[in-house]
């Protein structure tokens, strides 16, 4: 009597049904995890920043490799410490006054808006909005416990002084999990995004301390209060294009109402001016080695990461598209569809040689 076995055909099915529920597992949890995996990622990005300032120490001030990195890691930690100091000590009373008034702003602003019905629908609309969103339940966790963002903070710093100190283990752990014939082109992407992140960082850092410089002064310029702090939250806001921009100007226009209606006038020419002086000059010089994306892309990945991962998500989304849209090029339209796009040189830990021999010489 012949035995009941699966033929070809069906042994076919079954493994593709395991591969299905095995990807769709990994999707969960990696969606559970989210919030650890854009720290993570928020760490990689500091260990960039690391690496980035430790190689221009080596290049300017022929610093050898090792104390290049650890003086790297020290000039970080005393950024961060004087962002701290600034905030904490200095501008003190500044954050006060920001954090004490702007409940009563926003209440007047939606009593203002109420006097029409269709001001009061939008005020309906945007509480509604922004009590259901995930950021805005970050936003609420952060206000009843700031433990958590400074043990966050912690975290991405920790982490990205432990990428910075030896990075090739970590990226060869990663490509040893890959197929042989796969690990030179994943390789190559990986040093595209390192490269690309490390153009996009430079510049960003430029459109930050323009940014916050000049809104700083103009601010002051106008008479409306908290300048100091205002102009350095605007700087720090320009990290998340689009989105940080619109966010910071908030305080900055309500605490220029309490001064009077010049005061606001005054701050609404300011951002403006200084928008179009960003927009015009500053951005396309600092951003023109730097991978371009359509702004329309830009706003919605934006919004959609931050509505994934919450506000850490937020922070991190315009560098996580950056990442996303080099690996596309890299990994799809170079290696799969032929395009002419150039690799970025780097050490490799899988060819023979220290460096890709296919790289193309226009990148020498």
């Amino acid at each position: 009597m012949p035995r009941l076995a699966p033929d070809d055909d069906d042994a076919r099915f079954v493994r593709r049904a395991i591969l299905l529920l095995l990807i769709a597992g990994l999707a969960a949890a990696l969606f559970k995890a989210g919030d650890y995996l854009i720290l993570a990622f928020g760490s990689v990005l500091g260990a960039i920043v690391i690496h980035a300032v430790a190689e221009a120490l080596r290049s300017h001030l022929r610093v050898p490799p090792k104390p290049a990195l650890g003086l790297s890691i020290a000039l970080m930690l005393a950024v961060i410490a004087l962002l701290v100091w600034l905030f904490g000590v200095e501008f003190r009373e500044q954050v006060n006054v920001l954090v004490t008034r702007l409940p009563g702003l926003a209440e007047q602003l939606a009593a203002y808006m109420a006097q029409s019905p269709v001001g009061a629908k939008i005020a309906d609309a945007v509480r509604a909005a922004y009590a259901g969103s995930r950021i805005a339940q970050d936003i609420g966790g952060i206000v009843e416990g700031a433990g958590e963002l400074i043990l966050n903070a912690l975290l991405v710093l920790v982490g990205a002084i432990f990428f910075a100190l030896d990075p090739k283990v970590y990226e060869r752990g990663v490509l040893l999990l890959l197929p042989r014939s796969k690990r030179a082109v994943f390789e190559d992407a990986f040093a595209d995004a390192a490269s690309t992140l490390k153009l996009w960082l430079r510049a960003q850092l430029i459109q930050m301390t323009s940014m916050g410089v000049l809104v700083g002064l103009g601010l002051w310029a106008s008479g409306v209060p908290s300048a100091a702090a205002l102009g350095l939250l605007t700087g720090l806001s320009e990290f998340i294009p689009y989105v940080g921009p619109l966010a910071a100007m908030v305080p900055a226009l309500g605490l220029a109402a309490t001064a009077g209606t010049g005061p606001l006038v005054k701050a609404l020419v300011v951002f403006a001016v200084v928008r179009l002086v960003q927009t015009n000059l500053v951005t396309p010089y600092v951003t023109s080695r730097v991978i371009a994306i359509p702004p329309a892309v830009t706003l919605f990945a934006i919004l959609a990461v931050g509505a994934i991962f919450g506000l850490f998500g937020l922070f991190f989304s315009a560098a996580l598209l950056v990442v996303i849209f080099t690996l596309v090029r890299s990994l799809y339209l170079r290696d799969v569809l032929g395009e002419d796009v150039p690799i970025a040189r780097h050490t490799t830990l899988f060819t023979p040689g220290g460096r890709r021999r296919d790289s193309p010489e226009k990148l020498d």
